[in-house]
């Protein structure tokens, strides 16, 4: 199947061409076809699928209006202000992690939410709300959303839901796992009973499935690509090294030949900036990107390595999911994972849209 024949509309097969797409992938090609009609999708689906294209595309077709066409005077209402938004929020995609919201959001803009008449935010802790409430204050129709900011802003009057048609919640096992299950009830408690929810998550453990029988309607289920194996294209390599010759290694792989650039995993956020400091003290440049750096310095970070002005990337398992680095050739596990799961998700983030990719671990 095609994007033509999945009867996407000109807007958006432009933007698909732009964007370099040609052809769908298993997870867009099962998915877009039920978002469009109206169903609620459980999806199962690995890191690396194309799977914000499989939601993003059909959700912007279904909110597309005229830009003058009039809009409900809801939505979003701040504290002390009694003028009526411009618009309601009526898609919400409930993500964990900044940079899988910042990802999300840029993918909306990608593909013409603007050109087809909507609004996009995108609303995450670790920085200033007051740019988001200014945007939230104009009216907004797609907003892209960490649970623990959203529900700060739900609980001082900036965001109402009530209006909302289209729910996602994105990665939900990795919400789970990183402690989020009492903030997504806690918004999930304030929707609509009446709209269409789309669920994915890469793994489906019973705590994941329990939260997915309760928010889904008899939804349709698609599975793409296991989780307990890594995808075709990543050549995987192992190197036994003593701990105190690993940071010589490292330094040793990252001067070869076709190691274009190269995203490094350690266990903790302590021994992220250790290696950056062993690569400086090798002469080879390398920042961190992990929980303790602020929200610019981890964008900072992650924008110098995706433009090429540094050639590695230093990170904790913050970056395993959702941050989407084109062409990126080295995977390397410095520190191994303790769960399959997490190891299959680092080395998915190189090996990606039909390129080859190199995934390296010590042990």
């Amino acid at each position: 199947m095609t994007f033509q024949e999945m009867k996407l509309i000109p807007p958006l097969l432009g933007a698909i061409r732009r964007a370099g797409y040609e052809t769908p992938t298993p997870i867009q090609t099962a998915t877009i076809p039920l978002v469009l009609a109206g169903e609620d999708v459980l999806g199962c689906a690995q890191t690396g699928t194309g799977k914000t294209a499989a939601f993003a595309l059909p959700i912007l077709q279904r909110l597309a209006r005229p830009a003058d066409e009039a809009r409900p005077a809801a939505g979003v209402r701040p504290a002390g202000d009694v003028r009526p938004a411009a618009r309601p929020i009526r898609a919400l995609i409930l993500t964990p992690t900044r940079e899988l919201a910042q990802q999300i959001y840029d993918s909306f803009l990608t593909y013409g939410a603007q050109k087809l008449g909507l609004t996009c935010a995108v609303v995450f802790g670790g920085v200033s709300q007051v740019p988001q409430t200014e945007k939230l204050r104009r009216g907004v129709d797609v907003m892209v959303a960490t649970p623990g900011r959203l529900n700060d802003l739900i609980g001082q009057g900036y965001i109402h839901l009530e209006h909302l048609e289209i729910f996602v919640l994105d990665e939900a096992d990795r919400m789970l796992d990183m402690g989020f299950i009492r903030d997504v009830e806690r918004v999930i408690a304030r929707l609509p009973q009446v709209r269409q929810t789309l669920f994915f998550s890469a793994t489906m453990p019973p705590a994941v499935e329990g939260l997915a029988l309760k928010i889904l309607k008899n939804p349709s289920t698609v599975k793409v690509d296991s989780v307990t194996r890594p995808v075709d294209s990543v050549r995987q390599a192992l190197y036994y090294v003593d701990k105190g010759n690993k940071k010589h290694l490292l330094a040793h792989l990252l001067r070869q030949e076709g190691v274009e650039n190269a995203l490094i995993f350690t266990r903790t956020r302590h021994g992220a900036d250790r290696v950056v400091k062993d690569l400086a003290k090798a002469g080879i440049p390398a920042l961190a990107i992990h929980g303790s750096k602020s929200q610019s310095a981890r964008q900072e970070a992650l924008n110098r390595f995706k433009s090429g002005d540094i050639g590695a990337l230093v990170a904790t398992d913050i970056a395993a999911r959702g941050i989407d680095i084109a062409g990126l050739s080295h995977v390397i596990n410095y520190d191994l994972p303790h769960e399959p799961e997490v190891y299959i998700h680092r080395i998915g983030r190189t090996g990606r849209a039909g390129q080859e990719g190199d995934a390296i671990s010590f042990c």
